[in-house]
């Protein structure tokens, strides 16, 4: 048998694929590929499917000339240091799992219906196994001021300079990972090779790809994506800023938006579940457009800050049906409906967009994404 040097797909899943929605982005160096979240299983997306947001393309990056540089404001941090990706890699790793979802995943949907698919309607999250150093490590490396630092602020190689402020509170959680591996392989160049940063709960801009420098400070940076993007508009005209948490939010991956039930009969209601507050508590589905409510089976062990795979069997008699999830994660926090999200946050919003998700099956066994009125 030849058998190929990396293993691909069969050519019978060859459907199965990200997909960029055209125009979304002003440049195609912008663009956004969305997970097929319709077609996998479990909580771990493959590095070739996990979703991909580009501010301004990607790049091959020769790992041997990168380098990635630690330094601060006057009086932070005693040795600022230049280190290779070598120079990462001795250091000792961590493997953990976690989401990351752009902070847009779902923003078509804040005014109305937009999108058919779950692919498009919630295809930018995805969750992997990420391999690294805990960035607290290399701060101490360096001799930071552990308590006089406030904020960081973390810049990428990649052609926007992406760059981002994030709490020094998170950093010394141990949690924020300066990461090069990626389900068992390096980083793919896509997903930020040959450095990332990992910062588990938090908005994927955050999360600076092709990570080539971090500076210690005490007050924010102020960058262009927390000032003039990645802000929430209010129904009263204010913004929000650093509102970088991804909260509470489910969605059911199959049966949903443009697939078809052929019959009656028995159906497993498959889907996902993930929060930034830390772990998800319960799942409940409904089939009556949130009528009534049963609990979905939780598929364990359930992981801080990862995808949440839960399942429930549902018997479709041939009628209407309107299929629906909602999570609470361990904090309390449920997750809110339109009516209720949009109550506090209007519908010109763009960003965090955690609302129930709706699929009708309809007598026919098609089925489509829609928004109830009271839902």
């Amino acid at each position: 048998v030849d058998e190929p040097p990396y293993g691909m797909p069969i050519k019978y899943e060859k459907n199965l694929v990200r997909r960029i929605s055209p125009g979304l982005a002003a440049v195609t160096q912008a663009n956004v590929a969305f997970a097929p979240l319709q077609g996998m299983f479990g909580i771990i997306t493959p590095s070739g499917l996990h979703f991909n947001r580009s501010h301004q393309g990607w790049y091959e990056i020769n790992p041997e000339e990168f380098r990635f540089m630690v330094m601060g404001e006057k009086g932070l941090i005693k040795n600022p240091k230049v280190y290779s990706v070598g120079d990462i890699m001795r250091m000792q790793p961590v493997s953990r799992i976690h989401f990351i979802e752009c902070g847009a995943n779902s923003a078509m949907e804040w005014g109305n219906v937009a999108v058919p698919t779950v692919q498009y309607t919630h295809g930018m999250v995805s969750c992997s196994e990420f391999t690294g150093v805990p960035l607290i490590d290399l701060l101490e490396d360096c001799g930071a001021d552990l308590k006089g630092v406030r904020f960081i602020m973390a810049e990428g190689a990649d052609g926007s300079h992406e760059n981002r402020t994030i709490p020094m509170s998170l950093v010394l959680s141990g949690e924020v990972l300066v990461a090069y591996g990626q389900n068992g392989e390096m980083l793919r160049a896509e997903n930020g090779y040959p450095l990332r940063l990992v910062v588990p709960g938090v908005e994927g801009v955050s999360q600076i790809k092709y990570l080539r420098r971090i500076k210690l400070g005490r007050a924010p940076f102020a960058t262009k994506d927390e000032v003039l993007g990645y802000v929430d508009m209010m129904p009263d005209g204010i913004q929000r800023q650093y509102t970088s948490v991804m909260e509470c939010k489910s969605v059911i991956t199959s049966p949903s938006g443009g697939q078809v039930l052929m019959d009656k009969g028995v159906y497993n209601v498959t889907g996902l579940a993930w929060s930034g507050r830390g772990k998800i508590k319960r799942v409940d589905v409904s089939f009556d457009g949130g009528i009534s409510w049963k609990p979905a089976r939780v598929e364990g062990p359930i992981q801080n800050k990862a995808l949440t795979r839960f399942n429930i069997p549902w018997v479709w008699d041939g009628k209407s049906a309107f299929l629906q999830s909602r999570a609470v994660d361990e904090t309390g926090m449920v997750q809110p409906t339109y009516q209720e999200l949009r109550k506090i946050r209007g519908s010109r919003s763009v960003y965090h967009n955690n609302a129930i998700q709706t699929w009708q099956v309809e007598e026919t066994g098609d089925i489509r994404n829609v928004q109830l009125a009271n839902s």
